[in-house]
């Protein structure tokens, strides 16, 4: 999951022409959604949202106070281009979590932030829906958030780990093709088996 968090000191949403929703001083979000997430990645994108330090305490100092701190809004906005892959010049979606999933996933995302902080402080714009999202971004301060990736299972890095030493023993053990040819015991009728530096052929002679 990927958000891109902008202090703002208003924003709105429109749709067709209406604004269907706004904010004044707070963070606007806006969330890409991917295939992989899970209840664990939407619960900590919710945690550093909501407290994330941009705002100044009461005596100027930055970087002190989060949105829930200064009791200012917030507007979610769902963006699917968040989890783009460039494939050359062309972006490519299939990454992003498919529509359907998607929405119950974001509506889930909304209603933890709601139940984290005040309900009627966070607002979103329409899932699904050609926005023109209205920013008047504060600073500018925008911040990059991701999602820590999965923990690997222990007993699934054990088994990768034990793949590996296999692979490395078996390289070990398997000599190469020039290995071989340099290890072949030499017959005693071999001309080529010289005792001294390549163009000796003093062990070839008769006594």
């Amino acid at each position: 999951m990927k958000a891109i968090v902008q202090r703002v000191a208003q924003a709105s949403v429109t749709v067709g022409g209406e604004q269907i929703s706004s904010i004044g001083r707070g963070l606007c979000v806006l969330l890409g959604i991917s295939l992989e997430d899970t209840q664990r990645e939407l619960e900590h994108m919710v945690r550093k949202i909501l407290n994330l330090r941009v705002f100044e305490d009461e005596s100027g100092k930055h970087w002190s106070k989060s949105v829930m701190d200064k009791q200012y809004e917030v507007l979610c906005v769902s963006q699917f281009t968040l989890q783009c892959i460039l494939k050359g010049n062309k972006p490519d979606y299939h990454m992003a979590m498919p529509t359907e999933q998607a929405e119950c996933f974001y509506n889930n995302f909304l209603e933890q932030l709601r139940k984290a902080y005040k309900p009627e402080l966070i607002k979103d714009g329409k899932f699904g829906a050609y926005m023109q999202v209205h920013i008047q971004n504060d600073g500018p301060v925008t911040i990059e958030l991701e999602s820590p990736a999965a923990a690997v299972d222990p007993k699934q890095l054990t088994k990768l780990e034990k793949q590996q030493q296999r692979k490395e023993k078996t390289r070990t053990k398997v000599p190469s093709e020039s290995s071989r040819e340099r290890n072949a015991p030499r017959s005693k009728d071999d001309p080529s088996a010289s005792s001294g530096a390549e163009g000796d052929v003093s062990s070839e002679r008769e006594p």
